[in-house]
């Protein structure tokens, strides 16, 4: 029984440490839609364009990559909120360098359902979210 109770000691500070991700992630959402020029919710569910569902999940998975290694390395809450909110800025940075420099069009490319626009921005959102990650280790 001691072992059990041992066991769940830490689940007040997992509750915690998800809940703010979970808050996080829902902020990130709300940023990078702001970014982007195309509304990704409405490409997806509605017109169900498969290169907006890759690249916007490509994203959410680097962003969360991002996070993963926030919270391995921080100290305490409120460090952990501080890198969430770096990691929401290198994402949503990673996607302008991509559109203002590599691809201009990637956006109306996108919207014309291009699958290979989508999984290069995925790919790029995943490659930042992982240096992001790694360069939490400090």
């Amino acid at each position: 029984m001691d072992a059990i109770l041992q066991s769940i000691a830490g689940l007040s500070n997992f509750a915690l440490y998800f809940a703010v991700s979970i808050i996080l992630l829902f902020v990130f959402k709300i940023v990078y839609a702001f970014v982007t020029p195309h509304d990704e919710w409405k490409l997806v569910k509605e017109d169900k364009n498969q290169a907006a569902a890759i690249g916007f999940g490509g994203a959410m998975v680097g962003f969360s990559i991002a996070l993963a290694g926030a919270v391995s390395n921080s100290e305490f809450l409120l460090d952990y909120i501080v890198w969430g909110v770096v990691a929401i800025i290198a994402q949503t940075f990673a996607f302008a360098l991509l559109r203002f420099t590599f691809m201009p069009k990637i956006a109306d490319r996108i919207d014309k359902n291009e699958v290979s626009a989508g999984t290069i921005l995925a790919a790029v959102s995943i490659s930042v979210g992982l240096l992001n990650a790694a360069c939490m280790s400090y």
